[in-house]
């Protein structure tokens, strides 16, 4: 039996008032319950990454979770059509680790559910030779999509999660082995 390749999720917002936890804890479930992931999380909020792009302690640390996973989750909102600047900082704060790692998104937000910021986020992540997974998540309106316990009962957010589980599965073993 393969080892289970390890899947960072990413949080990416970082405001104080943020819907992110949601939407991650409940991302984080469903991929937790994937025998082929070791599922981590690095949430933005809770890392010194520094907007200036110097290194860091922290930035050593996160480049060395980003060196050792196979896949990456990008659970993101989207603020003014873009997606948060904690994001982009967290891209551009390491280089090399990211090639040829496959990626995809979660995102939420007003009417658009976040798409709008996966879109610029696609053209960034073939920049550092990543592999953009095609299916995502999105969830419009995003807030009367959960209820008070985080569940939802939107089954097309649920089922494209698992297509999308599904993908990275199998681009997360060939590129690791690639």
């Amino acid at each position: 039996m393969e080892s289970p390749l390890r899947l960072e999720v990413i949080v990416a917002s970082t405001r104080p008032e943020r819907f992110a936890p949601v939407v991650a804890d409940w991302f984080l479930a469903r991929a937790r319950e994937r025998p082929e992931f070791a599922v981590g999380v690095l949430d933005l909020r809770e890392l010194a990454l520094p907007i200036d792009l110097t290194e860091t302690p922290a930035v050593a640390d996160f480049r060395s979770r980003i060196g050792a996973a196979d896949a990456f989750v990008a659970v993101t909102s989207e603020y003014n059509h873009g997606y948060p600047a904690s994001l982009k900082t967290a891209l551009d704060s390491v280089k090399h680790e990211w090639r040829a790692k496959p990626v995809r998104f979660v995102s939420y937000g007003g009417l658009s559910g976040g798409l709008r910021a996966v879109e610029q986020l696609r053209q960034v992540v073939a920049e550092l030779h990543m592999v953009s997974v095609r299916e995502s998540v999105s969830f419009a309106q995003a807030k009367r999509r959960f209820d008070a316990t985080g569940a939802t009962d939107d089954r097309a957010a649920v089922d494209a999660a698992d297509r999308m589980l599904g993908q990275l599965a199998w681009w997360g073993r060939t590129l690791r082995t690639a």
